[in-house]
């Protein structure tokens, strides 16, 4: 039976549920100065948001419930995954400054709220009546055509790449116990540097056009509604390659390493691990970085060889995401002095 809930869309019931859910995470979160819950919180809500829009939607069609179930899995393994690594690491570092400060994390968790309504946006309109239900002008396009297909290939291919790469890092960190200054390059880290994150933009585009599969069904309204909700994938790609996952991730990372030939504690050798022979850190670093693709997973040779306009351009390698020893040394070099004597007067 299919209920419908303030708008056709379900797009103004699944902003209250988001709401409320994330409110709700805020709440704990700053009472109790934890920040563990935070990728867990979103995860469920996202299982909230698939499982209300199936069942309120009460079309129970192969595609409805294959993207309704792929956003549960996704949400289920990172989630999880997340929380294990939030309880082992004892919290999360980026949380340092808002623990303390309700306006900061309130906008974390805001951004969660927006986050999550908008990646799952596919789903609660393809569950949707206008999308789905006969009695608001929708329907069921048989499942198995090309749209399904790519989908569920695109899905798959992600999922097992953001798992993978999760699992791998994790053990070559706490199983493996590398030496001092190692590179994470075990499994997929040898051919990309953030396989995790080209997992996970693979994740909504094969939820995206699975949603597509049933346009020729849905209604004039939620076809266009269906098409729009490429926001999904589109902000996926723009949160990981432009604001909260690269460019947090990989400067940072290489400044690391220059620090640790360059800075005030640096000049320290690291021994050979593997195929990174290299003994200074930052010589060590360029090479990695030089020989392995940032973000789709490609053989270390073939890379090499792909001019560099490509690699800027097409593979999203993208200059601004590397440090320039030139341009940003002097500065590091001063933050790093200038940290350690601060450290020596509190200590003082």
């Amino acid at each position: 039976m299919t209920v419908q809930v303030l708008d056709d869309y379900y797009l103004l019931i699944t902003f209250l549920i988001t709401l409320g859910w994330q409110v709700l995470g805020f709440a704990i979160a700053y009472g109790l100065q934890t920040d563990t819950i935070t990728d867990f919180w979103s995860a469920v809500n996202a299982v909230i948001l698939a499982i209300f829009t199936l069942t309120a939607g009460g079309t129970y069609h192969a595609r409805n419930v294959v993207a309704s179930v792929f956003v549960i899995v996704w949400a289920a393994r990172l989630g999880g995954f997340q929380l294990f690594r939030m309880i082992k690491m004892g919290g999360d570092a980026r949380f340092d400054e808002m623990r303390s400060k309700p306006l900061k994390l309130a906008g974390f968790w805001t951004f969660q709220l927006v986050w999550i309504w908008t990646i799952t946006m596919p789903v609660t309109l393809l569950n949707s009546p206008n999308s789905s239900s006969p009695i608001k002008g929708g329907g069921n396009v048989g499942f198995g055509n090309g749209k399904d297909g790519v989908g569920i290939v695109l899905f798959a291919l992600g999922w097992l790449c953001e798992a993978l790469a999760d699992v791998q890092k994790y053990r070559f960190k706490s199983v493996t116990r590398p030496p001092r200054g190692a590179i994470t390059d075990a499994g997929l880290w040898r051919y990309s540097r953030r396989p995790n994150y080209f997992g996970e933009i693979l994740v909504w585009w094969g939820v995206y056009v699975l949603a597509l599969g049933n346009t020729a069904a849905a209604n004039d309204g939620a076809r266009r509604a269906l098409y729009a909700s490429v926001v999904s994938p589109l902000i996926t790609m723009a949160l990981l390659l432009g604001l909260s996952g690269i460019p947090l991730a990989e400067k940072p990372s290489q400044q690391k390493y220059f620090l640790m030939s360059h800075g005030p504690d640096g000049g320290k050798s690291l021994e050979p691990f593997g195929q990174q022979r290299e003994s200074d850190p930052w010589t060590r670093m360029k090479a990695y970085r030089d020989r392995t693709s940032l973000l789709v997973p490609l053989p270390n040779a073939v890379y090499r060889r792909i001019p560099k306009a490509i690699k800027s351009t097409i593979l999203c390698d993208f200059p601004f995401y590397n440090f320039d020893e030139a341009k940003d040394g002097p500065a590091a070099i001063r933050e790093a002095e200038d940290k350690k004597r601060k450290q020596s007067d509190d200590r003082a």
